[in-house]
């Protein structure tokens, strides 16, 4: 066995009721790391084509990070890995909390489950040791009141991952909880393991993580703990929708450093954003028909970033998180304590619905994380139905009397109930737009905005292009984490890596050239998906590399820790093969990639007639051709190239 790894993984037969201990060729690792690649390749060679994604023939797995364990800091994230119910697809989704560690400790690399058990099941691993145990007195309860049964029974050291009633009841918009309300909540992979009849999934193991170099992961660790400790003076949070303001009516734009960014997830979280992010263009109003004219900081204020802070009672970091950008918060409209409402929630629940009832947003976000339900894709669904009822597509005989007029709070808390549920227009708009579209028909698909059957994160591509191009081509659509033009200049790539594109910090041009494809800013998106397949193969956290290569030091963490001494362009080689695995995945279950395309509203088509995003069209078709091509994929179909497949080591789809 190597260093950073565990050199095995847990495979779960839930049909047959079995567990077993596999053993993993170190030479696997080096060609896909761990975390994402690693679920890769196993999904890749075990999940036979055409399988049902909520059938016994899926699997699913949990996957911790290469550098997770080892000294590195940012590396807590980990992954639910399987074929997507939403999309048909390639799924994953990326949490934080400390469930990664877990898995590892645990004496894995990864927990795989096929097949579907009978009755109810949890998985308890312990020091190794596997046992299936019954779950039929946790099935129905939520997310925290199961975690914390859990912990009674088996100590509070131990960590937990389980579903709440939206994954029981297999939404496609359910997800899977850690941490008392930590979400892996995108791809509807909560139905997956709502379909498997596996309710949670309980760690508890002591084993150590190899490293190869201690005190040079600990030298690195050091100096990017004294970059992230370093906080520049910031005023009320009132200051960032001004901000926003500024940025929006400059005539020129700026490359962004990471650093800056840095210091306002530390003060406020990616609540900093909530006022901003309206402002500048950032955030899609209205069900992405709106702008800043109809949301303006008059509206916003309802989520004024230091409203949000003042009820956190404890900030919140994730393992080896130096950052802290999480909160615990107490407020009279939940029960007890729970995490802060990130951006996304806030801005999917408020802004694309035009909520401006903060209370509201808090209940909801609670009520959602306590269900198992992602509140980017509830949100969105709302907004899709707020919508519909506009144009008398819906009705109150629809709706059971709901009045779905835009901004109806009392409406909107009723709805998600409805949804997680499965009751009345709830069981209708329990799955995501797409299906919800398909069930309502006349005409409502124009209102239907996802990619490949994904709803997309509160980041508007009109404002950066970077986001509608990666929406629309990840193997995994609708994904806001992989790849932005604005992502691109705070990875700083090109101080790493040979032959990229470079951007000073601060550099201005012209804010029109953003909409202009060109081979640089195909060259930037490849980077982008290369860089953050092997960032999701590390288990590193998107707001740890934000800080830039040089002070986040990727490549530097995975040689002290693995002992490889690979240059930075191989590990982008590794980062490639990954993206190359998932997209061939896609093509062998029957997806065809140019149907994953974001939809026409949010690529301004028709563009929008004021606001920060007036008259701006993206150029969609000529992007994706353009980074499919980078990839080493036919720039038409988006099917990797048979020379590509055969210098990665892929066997054909």
């Amino acid at each position: 066995m190597g260093y950073g790894y565990m050199g095995r993984v847990l495979n779960v037969d839930l049909g047959a009721g079995s567990v077993e201990v596999e053993r993993i060729p170190d030479e696997v690792y080096g060609k896909y790391l761990s975390g994402l690649g690693l679920g890769s390749y196993i999904l890749y060679n075990r999940i036979p084509r055409g399988a049902d994604p909520l059938g016994p023939d899926n699997v699913l797995g949990f996957v911790s990070g290469l550098l997770t364990g080892t000294g590195s800091l940012f590396a807590g994230r980990w992954m639910v890995v399987g074929k997507s119910p939403l999309t048909g697809g390639w799924g994953d989704a990326n949490c934080g909390g400390m469930f990664s560690p877990a898995i590892k400790r645990s004496g894995f690399d990864g927990i795989f489950f096929k097949g579907v058990s009978e009755r109810p099941v949890f998985l308890y691993v312990k020091n190794g040791r596997a046992e299936i145990r019954d779950a039929a007195d946790l099935w129905g309860k939520d997310t925290i009141t199961t975690e914390s049964i859990l912990k009674k029974e088996f100590g509070e050291h131990v960590c937990v991952a389980c579903i709440g009633p939206a994954g029981e009841r297999l939404s496609l918009i359910s997800g899977v909880c850690c941490d008392q309300g930590r979400m892996a909540a995108r791809s509807g992979l909560g139905a997956v393991m709502g379909s498997k009849r596996l309710k949670a999934v309980v760690l508890d193991g002591k084993a150590r993580i190899p490293v190869y170099d201690r005190d040079q992961v600990h030298r690195l660790s050091g100096r990017c703990g004294r970059w992230v400790r370093f906080q520049l003076p910031l005023g009320p949070g009132t200051l960032m929708g001004y901000l926003g303001t500024l940025l929006r009516v400059l005539p020129t734009a700026m490359a962004m450093d990471g650093f800056v960014y840095k210091n306002i997830l530390r003060k406020w979280g990616t609540g900093g954003l909530n006022q901003m992010s309206p402002e500048w263009g950032d955030s899609p109003i209205k069900n992405w028909k709106g702008s800043n004219v109809d949301w303006p900081m008059s509206r916003s204020k309802s989520a004024h970033p230091d409203y949000v802070r003042r009820h956190e009672v404890l900030k919140y970091h994730c393992y080896s998180c130096p950052l802290g950008c999480g909160g615990i918060c107490s407020h009279p409209a939940i029960p007890g304590e729970g995490h802060k409402p990130e951006y996304e929630s806030v801005l999917a629940l408020g802004g694309l619905c035009m909520n401006q009832d903060t209370d509201s947003l808090f209940e909801m976000n609670e009520y959602l994380n306590r269900a198992g339900m992602d509140t980017i894709s509830a949100g969105a669904t709302i907004a899709f139905a707020m919508e519909c009822y506009e144009q008398g597509i819906l009705t109150r005989d629809d709706t059971h009397g709901l009045d779905l007029r835009w901004g109806n709070s009392a409406a909107m808390r009723e709805l998600v109930k409805m949804m997680v549920e499965r009751k009345g227009i709830g069981d209708t708009l329990a799955d995501g737009v797409r299906v919800a579209s398909g069930k309502i028909g006349k005409g409502s698909d124009r209102f239907a905005v996802h990619a490949g059957g994904q709803e997309p994160a509160m980041h508007d591509g009109r404002m950066d292009p970077g986001f509608a191009l990666h929406y629309s081509v990840e193997p995994t659509p609708g994904r806001h984490t992989i790849g932005a033009q604005l992502y691109y200049e705070m990875f700083q790539l090109w101080k790493k890596v040979k032959g990229l594109p470079s951007k000073l910090p601060f550099q201005i041009y012209t804010k029109n050239s953003r909409y202009v494809p060109d081979e640089n800013k195909a060259k930037e998106a490849s980077a982008c998906s290369r860089y953050m397949a092997v960032v999701n193969g590390s288990g590193l956290c998107l707001f740890g590399v934000f800080l830039g290569v040089t002070r986040t030091p990727t490549f530097d963490w995975l040689n002290a820790v693995t002992g490889w001494n690979k240059a930075p362009e191989e590990y982008l080689e590794i980062g490639w093969r990954i993206q190359t695995l998932r997209q061939a995945f896609n093509i062998r279950h029957g997806i065809d990639p140019n149907g994953n395309k974001l939809h026409d509203r949010a690529l301004g088509r028709p563009p929008l007639v004021e606001g920060a995003n007036k008259n701006r069209t993206v150029l969609i078709e000529e992007m994706m051709r353009g980074y499919w091509s980078q990839l080493g994929w036919d720039e038409s179909t988006g099917r990797p190239l048979p020379e590509t497949l055969e210098r990665l080591g892929i066997e054909a789809p």
